[in-house]
């Protein structure tokens, strides 16, 4: 369901028929004559509709989280807000970007349509941007040669429905942001037999050990920080900029996990 859409319909929808109200139904009905329900309802919803409409498209959109592969940065049932103009501000609905403003950059947390089926929405952390050589062998990330610093930060377990699973953490830097990332020391690098076919597939090499891939120009590759419970471009490809949908920057409510948990996460910035 295209929720962008709906929103945009119901918008222009009740518009018009306030508009037509202001402009030839009212003319028509006597001074004393009620309003029609329809034009009480389009002139009680449209404002409200406009202004909501505006600010998930340019402003901030909600997202909820619905996989494991963020963890630990995000968990299950997180509701996050996504800066809409980081990247560029872009036409609603077609996403299409008409005033560049800044660009995705190694470390940050985006929000984006999946390459696979881009009417769905995928969360992942950019680890490589245009022109960049990504390596990911024996789980350590390499970028343009340079290794990702990584430091050991105890264990990190989870309950996700009925399955109870255990991972080492650690901290990975890009930069000056810093991140916890899971790994399964019993996991590949990458499940081989998961990789698909996808455009520019001939600029990675897969192997036993991990891949390399060069970043092509205009496309980012992705990874989650679940590194070995996360379907991400290891397995389907770059994500191309005109998929970029915007920046997630906080965590406002946890729907899922209603506790201590919970409400310790709300207001939390995203790293």
């Amino acid at each position: 369901m295209n929720f962008a859409l709906i929103l945009f319909l119901l918008t222009v929808l009740t518009g018009v028929v306030a508009l037509a109200d202001r402009m030839v139904l009212a003319k028509r009905r006597a001074p004393d004559a009620r309003e029609p329900w329809y034009v009480e309802y389009a002139k009680s919803f449209f404002p409200v509709l406009l202004i909501v409409f505006l600010l998930r498209s340019f402003v901030a959109e909600p997202f909820k989280i619905p996989s494991s592969s963020m963890r630990p940065t995000l968990e299950v049932g997180d509701f996050i807000l996504v800066n809409k103009f980081a990247y560029g501000i872009r036409l609603p609905i077609i996403e299409q970007k008409i005033i560049p403003i800044g660009n995705p950059n190694r470390g940050d947390v985006v929000v984006f349509r999946y390459p696979i089926n881009p009417s769905q929405d995928f969360i992942k952390r950019v680890v490589g941007v245009p022109g960049d050589q990504v390596v990911y062998r024996d789980k350590k990330l390499t970028v343009n040669g340079q290794p990702v610093p990584q430091t050991p930060d105890g264990s990190y377990s989870y309950l996700e429905g009925l399955q109870f699973t255990s991972t080492l953490r650690f901290t990975e830097q890009v930069g000056d942001k810093q991140y916890n990332i899971a790994q399964n020391p019993q996991a590949p690098p990458v499940f081989l037999p998961n990789v698909r076919a996808f455009p520019e597939r001939s600029n990675c090499d897969y192997n036993d050990r991990g891949f390399s891939c060069k970043v092509p120009p205009g496309s980012y590759f992705m990874m989650g920080d679940n590194r070995d419970n996360s379907d991400d471009s290891r397995y389907w490809g770059f994500v191309p900029d005109d998929h970029i949908r915007g920046k997630a920057f906080f965590i406002w409510f946890n729907w899922d996990d209603i506790g201590s948990l919970a409400f310790k996460r709300v207001g939390t910035a995203i790293h």
